[in-house]
């Protein structure tokens, strides 16, 4: 941010009276919400930081390090007594005094937009360091950031020559750097996860393209069986040290029959009988396996074509989570997709056979959804026994709806608990005592 601007900004903050709430969104990223309706965000991303004004924003996951909750106790509900920029610098200065205090004690939260040292830092009056959201010692820098140390000034700064007009709109001014913000980082983003999915697709379509020829099996099958008929009508002129029968096949062709190394005479037929056994039975699971990849190569298209239908990053991170990834170390799920929507677990069968072991591992407080009236996904929702918030709720059932349909329209996703949902037969079920939640889905011409 360059310096005229954070005057602005200083300027149109120091006009709100209080903080309603303070939270961080992303890794880098702080909302405060002024007057209960006014949400700014500052990104305090290194050589990228910025402020922009949006609508406010769920975090994907939640933040408890011992920052944010000194950010949420002190700065929420606190009542604003100054906001300016320090002379000649670019560091933002909001003065509060928190509505926890029982005496007249103010609070600074300083942003730092300064590049390298960028950085949101907690304050005492005594400009001793409380918390803050990127810790810097003795090895890295002589101006230590850490609790119960007094913060030093930063080095002088020499601003270069900007300019000086005055930014009439400053509000429009954050909500255009939002727009672009958002536009660059949704492009962005589509393209990675997209990436990822299309990996995926490649994959089971490898997967499909090895899978054996069951005709060829059969025949193999076939083959076989013939091959131990044989070694049983001549079982009286095969010697221990042969490697080969020649013989004539019920049509009278001669045929030479390969003979099992390190094999009793005797066991000989039987050795063929099982590769007959096997090979049918490997004809008999071609198909199943098939469907079973088709299924899961199908999900995943639905992914791809609900990423290029995503308006915004959150919904984005909501259909491939980075986070998921790295919980799945700990944890992970054999079968389904496991995704992670506001810290509650929620997994989605891609086939009847995962659908069908989801319920299975789902617990009676568990929640079960549907698409209503239409062969879907099924998605639980790990409770541990807590009320679910509806934003969960109504992420899990457009993740229901996302995963399960390509076609645009208004569906209908019914949930309920796992204990009221009744197995009749594979993933079929009967429900009772259900809610229903609609979920429109855009419809956007994907081509992978």
């Amino acid at each position: 941010m360059k310096y005229h601007e954070l005057q602005a900004v200083a300027k149109r903050l120091g006009a709100f009276t209080f903080i309603s709430r303070a939270r961080r969104v992303e890794d880098n990223t702080l909302e405060l919400v002024f007057d209960k309706s006014q949400s700014y965000f500052f990104s305090m991303t290194r050589g990228h930081s910025l402020i922009y004004k949006a609508p406010s924003q769920r975090p994907m996951q939640g933040y408890n390090a011992p920052f944010d909750k000194l950010l949420h106790s002190l700065l929420s509900a606190s009542r604003i007594v100054s906001v300016g920029v320090l002379a000649e610098d670019r560091v933002l200065q909001i003065v509060v005094a928190p509505k926890s205090s029982y005496k007249d004690k103010l609070v600074t939260l300083q942003l730092e937009f300064t590049g390298r040292n960028t950085n949101a830092i907690l304050l005492d009056e005594g400009s001793v360091v409380i918390e803050a959201l990127r810790h810097i010692d003795a090895q890295s820098s002589f101006r230590v950031v850490r609790p119960a140390v007094e913060l030093l000034p930063l080095p002088p700064y020499t601003r270069l020559r900007e300019s000086q007009e005055e930014i009439a709109d400053i509000d429009g001014y954050l909500e255009a750097i939002y727009q672009t913000k958002e536009s660059k980082r949704l492009h962005e983003m589509r393209g990675q996860k997209q990436a990822l999915i299309r990996k995926k697709i490649k994959k089971f379509d490898q997967l499909l393209c090895s899978l054996p020829d069951e005709a060829k099996l059969l025949s193999q099958a076939q083959t076989h069986t013939q091959h131990a008929n044989l070694l049983l009508s001549n079982l009286y002129a095969i010697k221990p040290y042969d490697s080969r029968l020649k013989t004539y096949d019920y049509e009278g062709k001669p045929i030479t029959i390969a003979l099992p190394k390190e094999t009793k005479v005797t066991r000989m037929p039987d050795y063929y009988f099982n590769l007959a056994k096997r090979a049918k039975s490997k004809a008999k699971r071609v198909h199943i396996e098939q469907e079973n990849l088709e299924s899961k190569k199908a999900f995943y298209e639905n992914i791809y074509q609900a990423l290029g239908e995503a308006t915004t990053p959150y919904a984005l991170a909501l259909l491939v989570p980075k986070r998921a990834k790295s919980l799945r170390k700990k944890e992970k799920l054999r079968e389904g997709e496991l995704f992670w929507i506001e810290d509650y677990k929620v997994m989605v069968g891609r086939n009847s056979s995962e659908n069908q072991k989801l319920l299975g591992l789902a617990k009676s407080n568990d929640i079960w959804m549907h698409i209503r009236d239409l062969p879907s996904s099924h998605v639980i929702i790990k409770t541990d026994k807590q009320n679910l918030p509806n934003s969960v709720i109504e992420a899990a059932a457009k993740l229901c709806v996302d995963f399960s349909v390509k076609n645009a329209g208004e569906y209908e996703v019914d949930y309920t608990k796992r204990k009221f949902v009744k197995i009749q037969e594979g993933s079929s079920v009967l429900y009772t005592k259900y809610d229903t939640i609609r979920v429109t889905k855009e419809g956007v011409e994907i081509r992978v």
